[in-house]
């Protein structure tokens, strides 16, 4: 059975398009204005939706996705908020891919199977879980594919062949390429290293590989994804909402905008949708 995300990759392949995946906090700067944004993202431009849960220890993240998260957990957010605006996106939307990416404490407090038995009744598609490394599959991954969820796995710089097969083994959806090696946010990507390392994945798998962590402008998301399937945009995104904020962290009336406007720009020269 075909996943929507697996729909969504195969709509824009024949349309000729590169996948915009958006990343934002949920609950960032608070539950109803990341409600606002997240309910924009598609019309905005958005192919995929990443919505990260807000953790207090994210090693993977930079500066401004830690700050994202530090901003949600104060206002409030928690684990069954965030799959409250999963609900909410979907009683619009039923086609957007939605992924929830984060890390394995809070879904083991959570505890698992619940978790992913209360995922799945929202309308999630997949997971990207940072910390959940190949080797423990039988805890997270394996339960989650039996229920229909995409599990999408990270590759890195530092992923050799000798690894990749290991990676890939129970991927699905897509694979996502970390551009570069340290955390999100920090460094710009090179467009043909990024485009080696992209080919050198799809030698070894026939899913879609998307780049991020580092990606910024619409001109790098058009480089990047000249060749790949898609590209990651987050901490971009993260930004124009920190920098939409007043003196409080608290949300204007101008912070959805940014947000969805950057979303318009960066989506443009990816193809016509």
């Amino acid at each position: 059975m075909t996943s929507r995300i697996d729909r969504r990759f195969a709509e824009l392949k024949t349309k000729g398009r590169k996948a915009l995946v958006t990343f934002i906090t949920a609950g960032d700067p608070d539950y109803g204005t990341c409600e606002r944004i997240l309910l924009g993202l598609a019309d905005a431009g958005a192919d995929v939706i990443e919505l990260g849960m807000p953790f207090s220890d994210p090693m993977a993240d930079g500066p401004a996705v830690q700050a994202a998260g530090v901003r949600a957990l104060k206002a409030g957010q928690t684990m069954k908020k965030t799959l409250a605006l999963v609900r909410s996106l979907r009683a619009k939307d039923k086609d957007t891919p939605v992924i929830l990416m984060g890390y394995y404490n809070p879904i083991y407090v959570y505890p698992v199977e619940a978790f992913l038995d209360d995922v799945v009744s929202a309308g999630v598609d997949g997971l990207i879980i940072v910390d959940c490394p190949p080797e423990a599959d039988d805890e997270l991954c394996l339960p989650a594919v039996q229920r229909g969820l995409n599990f999408i796995r990270l590759a890195t710089p530092t992923t050799d062949d000798a690894r990749l097969p290991t990676v890939l083994q129970n991927t699905s959806g897509f694979v996502y390429y970390v551009s570069i090696t340290g955390v999100t946010g920090t460094a710009a990507p090179d467009a043909n290293a990024v485009h080696a390392q992209v080919a050198r994945i799809k030698k070894k798998t026939q899913l879609p590989v998307v780049v991020g962590f580092g990606v910024t402008t619409p001109a790098q998301a058009k480089a990047i994804a000249a060749g790949a399937d898609g590209v990651v945009v987050g901490s971009a995104l993260v930004n124009a909402i920190r920098s939409s904020l007043g003196p409080g962290n608290e949300a204007t009336g101008n912070t959805v905008a940014a947000v969805l406007d950057l979303v318009r720009n960066l989506s443009q020269p990816l193809g016509p949708r």
